[in-house]
């Protein structure tokens, strides 16, 4: 509850959650781009039969290091590839997109989040994407699903909560910002999201779930 982005997390774990029970039980070939974290991996359980994670940064949780432009991968050599939260770091996403294609079986899945609403925090940020970007990224795809990350008003709750996180002043005090405010506007957006009904043009991020 203290994260600013827990709002759009929560909705992204239930658009995982319900998305998961398209794959196989069993057997899996699972490629993780950008993998250092792997937030996702437990709720795959025995669905795993080997599980990869390349980033460029080699890190204990990652097996390869590479860029998603130029993955060190046979074609059609997975079942199912994740990649979220790293199009906006990549100077070419459209390439990257062709590499997750690449390395699919026919009938593979890919699941994908990226962000349209979103506070600069890295220097070597490119993009922020909207629903028809993503389905133009992807287009190349037998089956596209983009599902918003909650609605006009989970988008307004995250973004004040990131601004605030971002640039509260001074920050020795930030903490006390983590404990009281970010929670408060959490519980708030939580309550109120359902008054925004579907609509999601000021929706902060996006997941796409895309079949080959």
């Amino acid at each position: 509850m203290r994260n600013p982005n827990w709002l759009i997390l929560r909705h992204r774990r239930r658009i995982f959650e319900e998305g998961i029970s398209r794959l196989p039980a069993s057997g899996l070939e699972i490629l993780d781009v950008g993998g250092r974290l792997q937030p996702y991996r437990t709720f795959l359980g025995p669905r795993v039969k080997h599980y990869v994670a390349v980033d460029p940064l080699l890190t204990p949780l990652v097996n390869v290091a590479a860029v998603a432009e130029a993955l060190p991968f046979r074609d059609e050599q997975f079942d199912f590839v994740i990649c979220t939260q790293v199009m906006e770091y990549l100077p070419d996403p459209g390439r990257a997109v062709e590499e997750l294609r690449r390395v699919m079986r026919k009938g593979g899945i890919a699941f994908v989040s990226a962000p349209a609403v979103f506070v600069r925090d890295h220097d070597q940020e490119y993009w922020r994407f909207l629903p028809e970007g993503l389905r133009y990224l992807f287009r190349e795809f037998e089956k596209v699903e983009v599902i918003p990350e909650g609605n006009s008003l989970t988008g307004m709750f995250r973004t004040v909560n990131v601004f605030l996180a971002s640039f509260f002043r001074p920050r020795a005090l930030l903490p006390v910002c983590q404990w009281t405010l970010v929670p408060l506007l959490n519980i708030a957006g939580l309550v109120l999201e359902k008054a925004g009904g579907k609509n999601d043009s000021f929706t902060a991020n996006f997941s796409v779930w895309a079949r080959k």
